[in-house]
């Protein structure tokens, strides 16, 4: 109905490797080809659907779940989807990847080096996670699980954002414009 086919591009990394930019300049550039868009942004989502979370294993799981049902209802819609979150629990996003169907999940792995993501911290939160004052924050209290498997791997602190955005859109199963 839409002329398009659905699908959902996850997007994983640390905070600051640059996920949400890339996400807003991916859906930028998908909506100039015509395409209807979705965004879920990792921050929306704990300010909305999952403020009642923590940032326990348990709780950073459910927070992947959700957004996961969330996104599969949207393709399920026909719409594409992106996907901007930490998710640092690798078998959180391979249970994510499981309810998609194939050619539906194209997973993201923005890789930052840890320094690099601290200087781009406009937030301040790399500076509170040291000083104890954030717990359980993915890189320094807690543990950022790389993919195992992913379908692309950008390095945003060697590429620029327009080459992240196009090695994304050569893996992404629409006709090439």
């Amino acid at each position: 109905m839409k002329g398009q086919r659905a699908f959902a591009i996850w997007l994983t990394g640390i905070s600051g490797a640059g996920k949400s930019t890339l996400a807003n300049l991916l859906e930028q550039t998908l909506h100039a080809r015509g395409l209807h868009t979705a965004l879920l942004d990792g921050d929306s989502l704990r300010l909305g659907l999952n403020k009642d979370l923590g940032f326990s294993d348990a709780d950073r799981g459910e927070n992947i779940r959700r957004a996961a049902e969330v996104a599969k209802l949207m393709v399920n819609a026909g719409l594409v989807v992106i996907v901007a979150t930490i998710s640092p629990i690798r078998a959180a996003r391979e249970s994510a990847r499981a309810l998609f169907g194939e050619n539906e999940f194209i997973e993201v792995f923005v890789d930052a080096p840890l320094d690099v993501a601290e200087a781009r911290d406009v937030k301040g939160l790399y500076a509170l996670a040291r000083q104890g004052t954030i717990r359980q924050f993915t890189g320094i209290g807690s543990a950022y699980e790389p993919p195992a498997f992913h379908e692309v791997h950008v390095q945003t602190a060697r590429m620029s954002k327009q080459d992240c955005v196009d090695a994304i859109l050569q893996k992404l199963p629409i006709e090439q414009v």
